[in-house]
């Protein structure tokens, strides 16, 4: 199993939105892929708490996929690269980090 987590730190106003508003906007449309991507297992999106650091980045998602090849599927479907597409006009930063499972761990 491969589990794929993404950290975004949102611009301030981008695209005429708050940052709020486009973590919210990021989050329906990421967790809107889960019916429409066979190979996401899992998705989980959370923004941060309000009463969090201020260094903390905005927006968390945590996929689960079978592996690397269903990852690359779940990346290069149009659905997922027209949130992604969004996302790059709001974010000023992104973190991101891939890793295996063992199955029976």
């Amino acid at each position: 199993m491969i589990k794929h987590i993404v950290f975004w730190q949102l611009e301030e106003i981008a695209e005429g939105k708050s940052k709020a508003e486009n973590a919210r906007i990021i989050k329906e449309g990421l967790e809107g892929l889960k019916d429409r991507i066979p190979q996401l297992q899992k998705i989980e999106v959370g923004i941060n708490h309000a009463d969090a650091p201020q260094s903390n980045y905005d927006v968390a998602l945590y996929c689960e996929l079978a592996s690397m090849a269903d990852l690359d599927i779940y990346q290069n479907h149009p659905d997922h690269k027209a949130v992604a597409a969004y996302i790059g006009k709001v974010k000023k930063a992104r973190v991101a980090v891939d890793y295996e499972v063992d199955a029976l761990n």
